[in-house]
This record gives structure tokens, sequence and C-alpha cells, in this order.
């Protein structure tokens, strides 16, 4: 049933550039849900048309053929909506600043794009007095857009460690449940469609490194270039590492970390994303599967918590349609749209100004004198040890040239050191340090430790 209330049952033209998972089911939920969108938008959306790459190409869900074009410039011409959901940086960027200089409000879900262009498709938005909607850029159908730049602009977030990589957190997740290894959680994760043939966006941690530049220019209202986000992946996690964490009470998680820092420099932010130690009580530590998760502190709201599915077209369409609603009702009431806020223009910390709490891992020989010396270097480095663990793992004959009998082999121990807070440059000389000490056969791993 239609809304007398909506203005002379206005209509506003939609183009959709992309129908891949996502887009296809964004065509079909505009099409079967036309009539319920149009009473909370205030007006009715007409989809004009979807261009794609390849006409016949098999979709998740049937879209009128007549729909269907390979030409997007004339469906960007006219249109007050422009939704790309193709992903990539060209032809995306060059499309959707045609729509914006048309005077169109666009909606995307492009995190590559925004975390490389984003600047400069919001000034085009502003010169224009558009808006840019991208809440399904990060995280999937979890709302964290909309609260980072509207709900929380009156608060100051201190600090936000967020799981947004569901095929690195499927693959943690079930490392950490079944002991299983890296490789073959891998496989199975690429069997099952949770990651790529080639997985590298994901494990190498360039997509969340993505969408960790967008929350931190959202959350600090300074832009964030990618090339400023420290990045790490989760290649070199492996089971003897998940076990070290399940004992010290710890799980691991690819997390993307922004943060403030205020020190001798002055105020700053830094951004990084890493595997890190949380402890299994946080709430963090219950993110399952390819679930994400996004855990904001914010000094007046306190600690809030944002978790759901950060994949799938069906669930990734419900924040494209509540973006396409909300463009709708500022057609509808008129006015600029609201520009970004990235005025603070905070400077952005090399990842060696980062303080936290670190767990090391060395491999050493079971001696008189080791711990003493090893406690030496790290006093020197400025990182306090807070815990210490050993345990013995065999005998090297190696370590005793001409010998090759257990009687005259050099037991060999594992040491796991805990560190109180250290400034992430000092622990890097450190351990460099360690390793080329004669008392350290090899450093094992070294894990930051987030989230107390």
């Amino acid at each position: 049933m239609t809304d007398d209330r909506r203005p002379d049952n206005r209509r506003l033209r939609v183009a959709l550039l992309g129908a891949g998972s996502v887009g296809s089911q964004v065509a079909a939920l505009l099409l079967q849900h036309s009539e319920e969108l149009a009473d909370r938008a205030g007006a009715e959306l007409e989809l004009v048309g979807v261009a794609v790459r390849d006409l016949d190409a098999p979709r998740d869900t049937d879209i009128p053929r007549e729909l269907l074009t390979t030409d997007a410039g004339p469906l960007i011409v006219g249109s007050d909506i422009v939704i790309e959901l193709m992903g990539g940086i060209e032809p995306a960027r060059t499309s959707l600043l045609q729509a914006l200089n048309a005077g169109a409000d666009v909606v995307t879900g492009n995190k590559a794009l925004l975390a490389t262009h984003g600047p400069e498709l919001f000034d085009a938005a502003d010169q224009v007095g558009a808006s840019v909607h991208y809440e399904a850029a990060v995280a999937g159908a979890i709302p964290i857009i909309r609260p980072l730049r509207d709900s929380l602009a009156g608060d100051r977030v201190r600090r936000i460690l967020a799981i947004v990589n569901g095929t690195t957190n499927y693959i943690l997740d079930r490392m950490d449940g079944e002991g299983a290894e890296y490789a073959d959680v891998l496989a199975d994760a690429q069997r099952l469609g949770y990651a790529e043939a080639d997985p590298t966006a994901d494990v190498e941690g360039f997509d969340a490194a993505q969408k960790a530049a967008i929350l931190a220019s959202l959350a600090f209202h300074t832009t964030v270039p990618l090339d400023a986000v420290h990045r790490e992946g989760i290649s070199s996690i492996d089971r003897q590492m998940m076990e070290a964490a399940r004992h010290a009470g710890y799980v691991i998680k690819l997390l993307a970390v922004c943060e403030r820092l205020q020190d001798g420099d002055g105020e700053s932010i830094s951004v990084r994303v890493h595997p890190a130690l949380v402890r299994r009580d946080h709430p963090l530590a219950s993110v399952r599967g390819a679930n994400n998760a996004v855990f904001v502190q914010a000094e007046a709201a306190g600690d809030l918590m944002f978790y759901g599915a950060g994949a799938g077209g069906i669930q990734t369409a419900s924040a494209v349609l509540g973006d396409v609603v909300s463009a709708a009702r500022r057609h509808i009431a008129g006015g600029v749209g609201v520009g970004e806020s990235t005025r603070a223009n905070l400077p952005i910390a090399p990842v060696g100004r980062a303080v936290t709490r670190y767990q090391i891992t060395l491999e050493v020989d079971d001696r008189p004198g080791v711990l003493a010396t090893i406690a030496g270097i790290l006093a020197d480095g400025r990182v306090s040890i807070a815990t210490v663990e050993q345990t013995i793992i065999g005998a090297d004959p190696s370590t005793r040239p001409g010998t090759d009998t257990a009687e005259s082999a050099v037991p060999r121990a594992r040491l796991v050191i805990g560190t109180h807070k250290a400034r992430e440059q000092d622990l890097a000389e450190t351990v460099d340090r360690l390793g080329s000490s004669d008392v350290v056969e090899r450093v094992v791993s070294v894990l930051r430790v987030e989230g107390d």
C-alpha cells in the first residue's frame, strides 16, 4: 500500500553498477521490496538499470534482462542515486566522480577505493552538495560507519580494536579450537569459499588495512592514507604459537588497531594491522568463524561492541540499502549532503611510537646465566619483564662440536616472556639484540598483547 504522505509520489532514479554476490542481492531487494522501501524513503526508488561486464554471466538472483547493460555511462547520467558495487579502483573511481559531478548521491561498498581515493570523492561531493555513503565498506552488515560518523561525533574515541576480515578470523579460530596447522585450514577455507584462490589480500592483512584506514579516518576526524597503516599478516602463525597463547590465557586474532597516542611528542594517532594476543575474557575473543566485530572505546560512551556478519551477499546488501534509504531521504528533504569531518588533522605516528605489551618466545640453551643475560638485554632496551615461563624442549647435539650423543648434548629450553608496556621501537631494537646474542638460539615469535 502506498503512503499518501510521499510528496507528489516522487520517484528517484537508482542506478546500480555491478551485479556480483552483493549487487545481485541489492537489485533483487530493490525490486521485491519496492513499496516498503518507498514508504521508508519517502519516494519511490526506481531501479533504472544494472551495469555489468557480461550480460550472460551467472548471478545469485534473477535480474530482468531489460535492466542489464554493459554501458554504465547512460545509467549514471540523470540518476539521483548511484550504487557502486564493482570493486577495484577503475572504472569505479571514474564512474563515481561522474555521478557526483552530475549531482547524484553515491553509495559504495568499495573499501579499496575509499582507502586510496576517499578524500577525492568526498571533495567532489562537497563541491556539488552531494553525499558519499559507504556503510557496506567495513564489516559487511555491521552498522559501524554511521555510529562513528554521527552517533559518536560529540564524543572522543580513544581506541578501536577490530576484527574486520572474516577469512583470517575463520582460519585463526579453527587453529585455536582444533589445534590445526595454518596451511591445512587455509586449504579448507579455500575449498569452502571463505578464502580466494589467491588469499594474499586477506591473510597478509591488505584487506584489513584498507578498513583500518577508513575506521581511523572517521574515529579521529583525520584523513588516514593507506600507506600510513602498518600491516602484518597471519601466515607466520603456527600451531605452537596457538598452543602457547592458549596456555597463557589468550587467543590470537588479526586486529585492526586505531588509537590515540599521547606522549612527549604531543597527540597523534597510530593505525596498524597485525596478529595480536587477546585475553580469553575479552569480548573480541568470542568472535568465532567468519564473523567480524568492532570494539570502540570512547571517553564518554565507554566501551561499545558491534558484532555480526562481516561478509555475504544478502547481509552486505542490508547495509547498502540502508545507505540508499538515507540518500533518498536527503533528496526529499533537500539541502546539501553531510560532508566528512576530517579537520582534526592529527599527525599519524610511525608504528615505532605505539605502546603495548608483548609476548616474546625464544629458544635458548638450558644452562646457567642464560636468563640473567636475557633479562639484562631487555632491561638495557627499556623493556620490563612481567612473566617468564620455561619449557624444556629436548637436547641439540649440534651445539657441541664433534659430539652426537644425548649425554654430551646441551639441553634446550623455550622461554615465553611477557612484558610490561613498552614502545614498539624499543621492543624491536631489543628483539634484534636478543636475536644476535650468543645465548639465544632463535627468536621464535613476537606477538603484541592488545585489549588490556
